[in-house]
């Protein structure tokens, strides 16, 4: 659910920029190639980079009911991992103002649509890992994080500062929903009671 998630993302933010006359510039890529002097590097160019910053788990959910009961059989699963997201959006524009005009554009996309969902968003079902993807719903907030934490960031991607935003996405559930066991239901329960008076 990480990669469709920042996937649609992508798209979408892809297509608001084209449409604000940017082009499609929107690329989901590893930040720390843009320093690198790999090949890939030079893909980064004159782009906007979507990036994952962090996996959080939402512990707040941990203790969900892990059972069901199909058949007049009780089902056990292992416990859903909630998780939270964190990715930074970077403007690599050949020019400064149109780097600060595509995180502007950004800021202003976000603003506008914060929760995404299967009806309200479009989104490329011809890729084999969106085939699967039936239902969904997750919410995208801006994250300001402190300049120490932009400090330690922007040095573990290789040091070069662009301007750039970072937002949180809430709450992806990551299932398998692997049966670990199955047992019968006790539905009822015989004997006597006797007085011990």
């Amino acid at each position: 659910m990480v990669y469709e998630t920042l996937q649609i993302l992508k798209e979408q933010l892809e297509n608001y920029l084209d449409n604000a006359g940017l082009g499609k510039i929107v690329v989901l890529e590893n930040l720390a190639l843009l320093d690198s002097g790999s090949d890939k590097a030079k893909n980064l160019e004159g782009k906007v980079i979507i990036s994952l910053l962090s996996v959080q788990e939402e512990s707040t959910l941990k203790n969900l009911p892990t059972s069901h009961v199909v058949n007049n059989k009780a089902e056990y699963y292992n416990p859903a991992v909630n998780i939270n997201l964190f990715f930074m959006v970077s403007a690599n524009c050949e020019m400064y103002s149109n780097s600060l005009i595509s995180i502007t554009k950004t800021l202003e996309y976000f603003q506008g649509k914060k929760v995404f969902t299967a009806q309200n968003t479009a989104y490329n079902r011809s890729n084999v890992s969106m085939q699967e993807l039936d239902d969904f719903k997750f919410v995208v907030d801006l994250y300001t994080p402190g300049f120490e934490v932009w400090n330690q960031i922007w040095g573990t991607h290789g040091g070069r500062q662009l301007p750039s935003v970072i937002y949180k996405v809430q709450l992806l559930q990551v299932d398998r929903r692997k049966k670990q066991a199955s047992t019968e239901l006790i539905t009822k329960v015989k004997g006597t009671l006797k007085d011990i008076n």
